[in-house]
């Protein structure tokens, strides 16, 4: 911590900016404007090598005859891929009748500072008289500002002779006395030594209001993997990313599969060949509804052939299992509200199958992302309580009076494998977790008991406990798709990236 510095602290009197600028005028007899010799000094540089970036500077400057506002709002509609130039042609920023005729004036004055230096035998002062009326320059100029351009002329003839008779006139050279007199500006002005600022007491800790309301599986979740992140997303109402391609394509995906169901509950409410037609139909417009989210043209072509790709897998499966176990679609995007102890829990599940033998219900998550690689892997994230996507559910539709003996996790994400959900069959009492990488499994009730009691143990600690810390999480691929990483300086480093992984 910084020691208080034990000198005498000055208060410097406030001043008006009328009182600064007539200070500043009387200040030093033959002050010069740094503004107005950087602005002469870019012209130059853009008269040498006509570039984008230094039209852009020109443009923001006070004496291009632009205000701030509108030179700014043209370099944004510019971007990346147009220029300057060509958007005051294009008229692609609304401006009213006097705006646009100054944009108009400044895109003809660049042009004239490029033919004003390619002219045969032009000198440093013609080149300097160019700038002047080119931008206006002696319109409205304070006392510095005509002093500065009196001697931006007078150097201007001093490098005309100084320069060798039969040589064309180089502006690198005008451009580096402009330099030298711009730093000359520079430190005459130079503002007074900033003064410390005075101490200031600790600021008294305070709690945090609170959100009240429901809480959702995936909340809880995020809060036991990352409490920092749940920390800037749930109390800080941080402002989320606004998406990635991978997000869009799974809210696609999620939207078609709803409406597909929706029409054919059952694998054999119609012929196969129509099937696979209604399906990439459906896709098709979930893309086009959400083709927004795709930056290009070609990530949104290559999502959609993904799509596509995947959607036929997906009825292989679909069809195949409806064969094996004859069963009905009977819910998608079914939504799910459950008040455990006095606290609130919602959700969206996105499909419900119920057998046509025993009558059970199957409760299924689609996954278009990271997904776990076998029934027992996930069976732990249960167990760990890093998920409560599918006890919640489960415990949902148990008190809407459904028997669910079911729950799966159906990948939507690899175009390339051939679907192969995760599946747990709730069991009373499930044998000790040993190592599988099977897809199949099973899982206890008294583990689905255990995380509808965490889930209630912590909507209780985020609601009415106290909690003066949160922790980020030891994991750093819980980092790779945060939207807070940038902002969080304690997230733990990356693994090394390794070959073959």
């Amino acid at each position: 911590m910084l020691e208080p510095d034990p000198r005498p602290r000055t208060t410097l009197p406030r001043r008006s900016i009328a009182e600064v600028d007539a200070a500043d005028a009387q200040s030093a007899e033959g002050a010069l404007s740094g503004p107005l010799l950087r602005f002469v000094r870019d012209a130059a540089r853009y008269a040498m090598q006509p570039d984008d970036r230094t039209a852009r500077i020109l443009a923001v400057s006070p004496f291009a005859g632009l205000s701030r506002a509108d030179a700014r709002a043209l370099c944004i509609a510019a971007g990346e891929r147009s220029t300057l130039a060509q958007t005051i042609a294009a008229e692609r920023v609304p401006l009213d009748h006097a705006t646009l005729l100054a944009t108009r004036r400044f895109a003809r004055a660049l042009e004239e500072l490029t033919r004003a230096y390619r002219a045969q035998g032009v000198t440093a002062a013609e080149f300097v008289t160019t700038v002047r009326l080119a931008f206006a320059l002696a319109e409205g100029l304070d006392a510095r500002e005509r002093r500065t351009l009196e001697t931006l002329e007078r150097a201007a003839r001093e490098l005309d002779g100084k320069r060798p008779r039969g040589f064309a006139f180089d502006a690198r050279a005008l451009c580096a006395e402009l330099e030298r007199l711009a730093g000359t500006a520079a430190a005459e002005a130079a503002p007074p030594a900033p003064q410390p600022l005075p101490n200031r007491a600790r600021e008294a800790a305070s709690n945090v209001p609170r959100r009240r309301g429901h809480f959702s599986a995936s909340s809880l979740g995020m809060f036991a993997e990352c409490e920092r992140r749940w920390f800037y997303r749930y109390v800080c109402a941080a402002v989320e990313d606004p998406g990635s391609p991978a997000s869009f394509y799974g809210t696609a995906f999620h939207w078609a599969l709803e409406r597909f169901h929706q029409e054919f509950p059952r694998a054999d409410a119609a012929d196969p060949k129509l099937l696979e037609r209604k399906l990439e139909a459906y896709l098709g417009t979930a893309f086009e509804r959400y083709r927004a989210g795709f930056a290009t043209n070609v990530e949104f072509e290559l999502q959609c052939r993904r799509a596509r790709r995947t959607a036929r897998r997906y009825l292989a499966w679909f069809l195949e299992r409806s064969r094996t176990q004859p069963f009905a679609v009977v819910g998608t995007e079914a939504s799910v509200a459950l008040a455990l102890e006095g606290y609130d829990f919602i959700g969206y599940i996105d499909r419900l199958d119920r057998h046509d033998a025993s009558g059970a219900i199957t409760v299924i998550d689609y996954k278009t992302g990271a997904i776990a690689e076998s029934a027992q892997a996930y069976r732990a994230k249960v167990a760990e309580f890093l998920d409560f996507q599918l006890p919640f559910y489960y415990w949902a539709r148990t008190a809407q009076g459904d028997r669910v003996s079911r729950l799966a996790l159906v990948p939507l994400k690899d175009q390339l494998r051939e679907i192969r959900p995760i599946e747990l069959e709730v069991v009373p009492v499930a044998a000790p977790r040993t190592y599988s990488d099977a897809a199949s499994g099973v899982i206890g009730l008294d583990e689905l008991e255990r995380a509808r009691a965490k889930m209630v143990e912590l909507a209780r600690l985020l609601s009415d406990g106290t909690i003066e810390h949160f922790p980020v999480t030891a994991d750093p691929d819980a980092c790779r798709y945060c939207a807070f990483r940038l902002a969080c300086r304690e997230r733990p480093p990356q693994r090394e990236e390794r070959f073959g992984r």
